[in-house]
């Protein structure tokens, strides 16, 4: 019976996922760059930057409203070391739709590497204020995939700890550690 059981669990599982799949694929209404953001957006998950930049730049030449090709520019950017063309990316993409949580996370966390803390701060409480799921941080199922064991802190986590480094004396204050820093995840939904 544990056999079947587990064999059933399997199969629905299977079932689940080529669901989800074929609806993304076929049904799901496709907005017009997706296939090609989609495609930019694989190549920032595995750093290759210019492969990124090269397609977030052409859909945004097609689509130059689509603001998620707008975030993942301004990511790609950011992650490659380009904070002020980042920047721009960022503040292009809250200018199409000023409720997009995920850009104000990314931005905060662009201001937060640049030393612009009250900023990053307002920022990171902006997101979680248009998407309160964005408290709860990432996911098991996240984690497992990219192998992390702890729950990395959260906007809110961060935004807190730059609050209480802020009230101390400037001598005293800890805001940034380069090795803890460069593993700080970008924010995507």
């Amino acid at each position: 019976m544990d056999k079947n059981l587990r064999t059933a669990a399997i199969g629905i599982t299977v079932l689940i996922i080529f669901g989800y799949f074929f609806f993304q694929y076929t049904v799901h209404e496709n907005v017009p760059g997706e296939n090609m953001h989609r495609l930019a957006s694989s190549y920032l998950e595995e750093g290759n930057y210019d492969k990124a930049l090269k397609n977030f730049d052409e859909v945004l030449a097609e689509h130059p409203e689509y603001k998620e090709a707008h975030l993942g520019r301004a990511i790609t950017l950011m992650q490659s070391g380009d904070p002020h063309s980042a920047m721009n990316s960022f503040d292009r993409a809250l200018a199409i739709d000023k409720n997009f949580a995920a850009a104000y996370a990314n931005r905060g966390i662009l201001n937060d590497r640049v030393g612009n803390y009250e900023q990053a701060v307002s920022d990171y409480r902006k997101a979680v204020e248009l998407d309160p799921e964005m408290t709860e941080g990432p996911g098991l199922i996240w984690r497992f995939l990219r192998n992390v064991s702890e729950r990395p802190p959260t906007l809110i986590d961060r935004a807190d700890y730059i609050e209480e480094e802020l009230k101390k004396p400037a001598s005293e204050r800890l805001l940034s550690v380069p090795e803890i820093d460069a593993e700080q995840r970008m924010y995507k939904k």
